[in-house]
């Protein structure tokens, strides 16, 4: 077990090499106990032996930071606290994705448990594109409201913070992405991401919008305390407002570490208690049959909340979230779960068109595709897509009728991609853009997307290269056919909750043989494989069937021994518990 190599795989089938991502854990050890196992998790994922404790059960009084840490937060808090005493008009002005949505929906619960009656005001994505425009702020302050706050936008947004100062209503932006040197007007602008925020508070530089926007919730019921609101009232439980915050922060893909583990591992367990109407009628509308996971949050709620705004109507996810009706609640999640199925066929179709440009384009450093007349709505879940394939940051830009394209973008890991975009948008390639790391927007006309290609390439090459070379396929544990199980799974999931920047375990096993493979489904790859002592284990690998791996799986001789890798899952269609592999890659073992 002390080699680099895990199990002696130098190359496996799909070219990558296996390492351990820290220290070996052997499960085929007799004497192995699955808290050991968590403890290595922890440990594998940067924590530090004297902050295993706070890590095994993240909480959010462990984890949660002074507020005021954060640039303008008592700004923002005490014109906030101002409105609910004043009982001013409120408009939350959000993005129309998840966060955006989520974000809204947490700051107008809370303002109506304060007593006030706030408005939403969320863009429509075709109509009006993302962020704040000047004349939509314009347009919320003529129909009366005092107090605009804008959430996951308005980082970027200079000429429409102008104008709504020109209108005389003040503008508080809660953001978390990329800002420039220059900030745009406002009376607060909390953002983590400010490039003049201390060490302190740029570490959380990795929050959702959601999450900024709980810490600004604190911060208000913290101002509203000290001038003595609650004398004659409750407070907010803003605990209650978890499970909004965990679905925006992994529908985001922020990163799960520190204070995102809290919000997450505490907002699944206030999910499970289905308080909030709107979410409970998304879970049932997304046939959930048990307690939500975080898989759940990232591919079943999630990309329906999405789906209003991809598709459909961009507000019906803050109404969702924020109605108390349940007939209003049942009937707006059906609406989402239409959108959704919508938003699939149309996504299929967009896909195949860019795969198709990308295999012609080589393989550049960054992949950039257009399509005239391809959806917007589903541009950033194609980009997605196209990044897992190819394994290198892909843009895909919907060109319209007037030669003016809205691109979204994906990157991996080491590669900064929302820094390259601002620079571009610098430069003079682009109309708007911006975002943060592994995500970014744009707007560009259709003569600049060979210079923009050109820019990016340039710019970042360096680092897809370093983050290509550095692909290992990283491993947690080494188990024989029989350690796939369900209290394995239970043993790792006490390491999670697992999502972006916390990667869930994946283990090797073996050696096997291939005792069945088969093509299921839309292109899906099933193994069974059974190890020298007779214990089998099923194995699925999602869209693999014509990949070089499902290729060499359903051309392997029975004889031929090999080991398998992915991430157990539990199988929870038969009468009993079971536990499958997702595969990922396999080597020989001969």
């Amino acid at each position: 077990m002390s080699s680099s190599h895990v199990c002696g795989v130098s190359r496996s089938i799909l070219g990558q090499p296996w390492r351990w991502r820290g220290a070996a854990a052997d499960a085929t050890d007799e004497a192995f106990q699955p808290d050991d196992l968590v403890d290595q998790l922890l440990l594998a994922r940067g924590v530090g032996r004297d902050e295993l404790e706070r890590h095994r059960a993240p909480t959010i009084r462990s984890f949660m930071p002074d507020p005021s840490i954060f640039r303008d937060m008592d700004l923002a808090a005490e014109r906030l606290a101002d409105a609910v005493e004043a009982r001013e008009p409120v408009t939350v002005f959000g993005d129309y994705d998840v966060d955006g949505a989520t974000s809204a929906a947490l700051l107008i619960r809370l303002l109506r448990g304060l007593g006030c009656d706030p408005k939403a005001y969320i863009p429509d994505r075709l109509m009006e594109g993302y962020g704040p425009s000047g004349e939509a702020l314009v347009r919320i302050a003529e129909g009366g409201a005092k107090l605009i706050v804008t959430v996951d936008c308005g980082a970027q947004a200079f000429e429409a913070l102008e104008m709504a100062r020109a209108a005389g209503v003040d503008v508080i932006v809660v953001d978390h992405h990329k800002c420039a040197a220059a900030l745009p007007v406002a009376h607060a602008l909390v953002n983590p991401n400010r490039l003049d925020e201390a060490d302190d508070a740029a570490a959380h530089g990795h929050l959702a919008a959601v999450g900024v926007c709980f810490l600004l919730a604190a911060a208000l019921v913290r101002t509203l305390r000290a001038r003595g609101f609650f004398a004659s009232r409750p407070e907010p439980r803003l605990v209650d407002l978890l499970d909004i915050v965990a679905l925006g922060t992994v529908a985001d893909v922020a990163q799960l570490r520190g204070l995102n583990r809290a919000f997450v591992t505490q907002g699944l367990k206030m999910m499970a208690q289905r308080k909030n109407i709107g979410l409970s009628a998304l879970i049932d509308a997304s046939r959930l049959t048990r307690a939500p996971t975080c898989t759940d949050l990232g591919f079943a709620l999630g990309p329906r909340i999405n789906a209003g705004g991809r598709v459909g109507k961009s507000d019906l996810g803050v109404r969702l979230l924020t109605t108390e009706d349940p007939a209003e609640a049942e009937s707006i999640a059906a609406e989402l779960e239409r959108h959704n199925e919508e938003r699939r066929a149309i996504e299929a179709f967009v896909c195949g068109a860019a795969e198709a440009l990308c295999a012609a384009q080589g393989n550049r450093p960054v992949a950039l595709v257009s399509g005239q007349g391809w959806h917007p709505g589903v541009i950033g879940i194609v980009a997605g897509r196209l990044k897992e394939k190819l394994g290198r940051p892909a843009i895909v830009v919907a060109i319209d009728a007037d030669g003016v394209g809205k691109g979204s973008g994906r990157s991996i890991y080491g590669v900064d991609l929302g820094a390259a975009i601002l620079a571009a948008k610098e430069s003079g390639l682009l109309i708007a853009g911006g975002g943060h790391a592994m995500a970014a927007g744009l707007t560009v006309t259709r003569d600049r997307l060979d210079a923009l290609a050109d820019f990016l390439d340039e710019r970042l090459a360096k680092d897809v290269a370093r983050g290509r070379d550095d692909r290992a396929l990283l491993l947690d544990a080494v188990l024989a056919p029989g350690g796939v199980c369900p209290t394995l799974c239970e043993a790792m999931d006490a390491g999670g909750p697992y999502g972006a920047g916390w990667p869930a375990p994946r283990v090797a096993a073996g050696p096997v043989r291939i005792v069945k493979a088969d093509v299921v489904g839309s292109g899906h790859l099933r193994l069974i494989v059974s190890g020298d002592d007779g214990r089998r284990i099923k194995a699925i690998a999602f869209r693999m069937a014509d990949s070089p791996l499902g290729q060499a799986m359903l051309a392997a001789p029975t004889h031929r021994k090999l080991w398998i890798a992915g991430r157990i899952k539990r199988d929870d269609w038969g009468d009993r518990p079971a536990a499958e592999l997702h595969l990922e890659d396999a080597a020989w073992a001969d």
